[in-house]
């Protein structure tokens, strides 16, 4: 099928289960995670499909149920971009530096605007280690990333996905 996306559904009843396969499918173009077979297959009934091919994760089962503020990806303002030469983040007209790990951490979520980054796979782009379930190095990054914005006035900020990660968003 040329031209459309795959979409992964993973199932799984509790939170952690949800979180856990939020983890696993980080790296996915598109997934939804729900919580029971039925609500899957609303899901699927609302969108019209005809045809779903299954597709088999290799964990426990999981599911995540995406938030409904939350589950329509708007990318951020075509205005933003990250100037890799000079190390810079700029907005409009604009610019601001950055350190080594704000411009590799933006280039990440720049480079796929709204898709949510797992604490694991950021750690391994940005600083190309393990992550150990420690977040300070990460929040600080963010924290930091986010004054910038603020101070460039863009319209864009870094959300938070409690328990996964971090993606780029529209103010």
């Amino acid at each position: 099928m040329r031209g459309v996306a795959p979409l992964v559904i993973g199932i799984a009843s509790s939170p952690a289960e949800r979180r856990q396969l939020a983890r696993l499918l980080g790296g996915t173009e598109a997934f939804l995670i729900v919580s029971s077979v039925d609500q899957a297959r609303k899901f699927l009934d609302v969108a019209g499909t005809s045809h779903v091919a299954p597709v088999a994760v290799a964990a426990p089962p999981v599911a995540v149920a995406a938030e409904p503020a939350q589950g329509a990806v708007t990318p951020p303002p075509t205005g933003l971009s990250v100037d890799s030469d000079r190390r810079v983040l700029r907005w409009l007209d604009r610019e601001i530096e950055l350190t080594r790990l704000e411009h590799d951490f933006l280039r990440c979520l720049l480079g796929a605007p709204g898709q949510v980054w797992t604490y694991e796979r950021l750690h391994l782009e940005v600083w190309g280690n393990v992550h150990l379930g420690r977040g300070s190095d990460m929040h600080s990054v963010v924290r930091r990333v986010r004054h910038k914005l603020a101070r460039l006035n863009a319209s864009a900020t870094i959300h938070a996905v409690r328990g996964v990660g971090f993606r780029l968003a529209p103010l």
